[in-house]
C-alpha cells in the first residue's frame, strides 16, 4: 500500500481527518478534523503563534471577519482576476484546471482505458474562485458579498486601526490565523487542495529600502521554523518563482516546497515581497491615506509588505507523512512530542481490578491538570500500546500491581518502546523535562 493511502486510512481510523458530510456521500474539497486532528492542528497553530507573535516584540495579532465589504475584493482585484483556467472534457463534461496537465492527462488516459478512441477538451476559460453569498434578507446585487479568498486583506484594511491603537512602529508585522475559501475547479490530493482551509499569515510592514533584507530574513526564519517542527531537511527546499508565474504586484516570491509522496515537490509556504501595492490600492479605492509617518525622521511613505503565508492543512499533511514510521510489529507517528494530540496515555494494567482502576484514575486526573492526557482500559495492554503509537502519543503510563506497593508506574517510550519505572510524585517533572 502506498504511503499516502496508509496515511489517509490511519487519519480516519484514529480520528484525525474524516471526509466532510460523509453521512450524505461527502462533498468535494471539504474535510472534517476529528478529535485527534483538532489537537494536532491546534498545536501547529499554537507553535506558529508562539514563534510569530509571543516570542517577538515587533508583531501583533489580529482576527478579522470572514465576510467584509465587497469593495475590499473589488479593490484587491479578486472580483475581476481571482481566477483559474478551466477546461471541460467533451466526453463526460467533467471540468478541470487547464494549468494542471497531470490531471488532464490522467483523465484522458482513464477514457482511453475505457475504450474511448479520442478525447477532446474545450478551450480554457477563466473561472472565478470566490464563493458568493448574500448579506441580509434580499438576495440581489445590492446584498452580494463574498467569503474571503485569503486572510491578508483583513490585515490591510485594519492597518490604520492597528497603527492608532497599538504602540507599533515600522518595521512591524500583523499576524493572523483564519479560514479562507476558494471554489477550486478540481479540489484533490487529499488535504493539499481544498475549498475551505485555514491560513497562518504574517504581513510585515517595512521601509521600501529594507524590503530585500527583510525578505531574506523571513525566508530563513520560516524554513528554520518548519524544521523545528520535525520536517525532514531533505524533504523541504526553496524555489524562486519565475517572473512569468509571479503575481504582478510582487517584486520577488519564493516557495518553501515539500516533497509529497507521489506528487513530488509542491508549495508548503509562500513568501512574497508584495511591495506597496496593497496599501496603495486600498488607499486609492477607499479614499483614505494609508501612508506611514516615521515619528523619528518625519518621513512619510507607504510601507512595503513582506508576506509569509502557510496553509494549516498542507503542513498538517506534511507532518503526518514525515512522522509515519513502521516496522515488522507496528506503525507509529513519530510526531514531535509538543505537537502530538495526546501527551501521555494512562492505563490500568487490567480493567476489571477496582484498585488498579482507582489508582490509575487518580494519576489520570493529576496529569490532566498539566498535559493533554488520554485514558484507555480496553483490551490487552499490547493493543493499547499499538493504538497510542498510531495516534503519536509519546508516553504511555501503566498502573500495575507494583504501583499499589511502591507508588511507581511503568512509562513506555513511543519511539524506542523501552520502559522504565517512575514514581508518581515525579511524573509531572519527568514528562515536562522530556517535552
Amino acid at each position: 500500500m502506498a504511503i499516502l493511502d496508509k496515511i489517509v486510512a490511519l487519519a480516519k481510523r484514529r480520528g484525525f481527518v474524516y471526509p466532510g458530510s460523509e453521512l450524505y456521500g461527502g462533498i468535494g474539497g471539504f474535510w472534517d478534523y476529528g478529535p485527534n486532528g483538532v489537537e494536532l492542528a491546534n498545536n501547529i497553530k499554537r507553535s506558529w503563534w508562539q514563534a510569530m507573535v509571543h516570542d517577538r516584540e515587533d508583531v501583533v495579532g489580529l482576527d478579522s471577519a470572514i465576510i467584509m465589504n465587497p469593495k475590499v475584493w473589488e479593490a484587491s482585484g479578486h472580483v475581476s482576476s481571482f481566477t483559474d483556467p478551466l477546461t471541460e472534457c467533451k466526453v463526460c463534461h467533467q471540468r478541470f484546471r487547464a494549468d494542471q496537465p497531470d490531471e488532464i492527462e490522467a483523465h484522458t488516459d482513464k477514457h482511453r482505458h475505457e475504450g474511448q478512441k479520442s478525447v477532446a477538451w474545450t478551450e480554457a476559460r477563466q473561472f472565478n474562485l470566490l464563493f458568493r453569498t448574500f448579506v441580509g434578507p434580499v438576495e440581489d446585487n445590492s446584498s452580494l458579498a463574498y467569503l474571503r479568498g485569503e486572510t491578508c486583506q483583513g490585515i490591510y484594511v485594519n492597518f490604520l486601526n492597528v497603527l492608532s491603537s497599538m504602540r507599533v512602529r515600522v518595521p512591524f508585522g500583523i499576524a493572523q490565523i483564519g479560514k479562507a475559501f476558494r471554489n477550486e475547479v478540481t479540489p484533490g490530493k487529499y488535504l493539499f487542495r481544498v475549498r475551505e482551509f485555514e491560513q497562518m499569515e504574517l504581513e510585515f510592514f517595512v521601509h521600501p529600502r529594507e524590503a530585500t533584507e527583510r525578505f531574506t530574513y523571513w525566508k530563513e526564519e520560516r524554513l528554520r521554523w518548519h524544521l523545528s517542527l520535525g520536517l525532514q531537511k531533505d524533504h523541504v527546499r526553496f524555489r524562486q518563482h519565475e517572473s512569468t508565474e509571479r503575481a504582478h504586484y510582487a517584486a520577488d516570491s519564493w516557495d518553501i516546497e515539500y516533497d509529497y509522496p507521489e506528487w513530488g515537490w509542491k508549495e508548503l509556504e509562500g513568501i512574497a515581497n508584495r511591495t506597496d501595492y496593497d496599501l496603495k490600492t486600498h488607499g486609492k479605492w477607499s479614499g483614505k491615506d494609508l501612508s506611514y509617518s516615521d515619528p523619528l525622521t518625519n518621513e512619510r511613505y507607504i510601507p512595503f509588505v513582506i508576506e509569509p503565508s502557510v496553509g494549516v492543512s498542507r503542513l498538517f499533511l506534511a507532518l503526518l507523512i514525515d512522522a509515519y514510521k513502521e516496522d515488522d510489529k507496528r506503525a507509529f507517528l513519530q510526531l514531535k512530542p509538543s505537537l502530538a494530540p495526546v501527551t501521555a496515555a494512562i492505563f490500568p494494567l487490567v480493567a476489571n481490578k477496582p484498585q488498579l482502576v482507582e489508582k490509575a484514575r487518580s494519576v489520570y486526573h493529576f496529569l490532566k491538570k498539566h498535559f493533554v492526557v488520554g485514558w484507555d482500559d480496553r483490551g490487552n495492554i499490547g493493543k493499547r500500546y499499538l493504538a497510542q503509537d498510531e495516534i503519536g502519543t509519546p508516553w504511555c503510563v501503566t498502573v500495575d500491581y507494583d504501583t499499589l506497593k511502591d507508588d511507581t508506574v511503568t512509562v513506555r517510550d513511543r519511539d524506542t518502546t523501552k520502559q522504565e519505572r517512575v514514581s508518581i510524585d515525579r511524573l509531572k517533572e519527568y514528562i515536562g523535562a522530556k517535552l
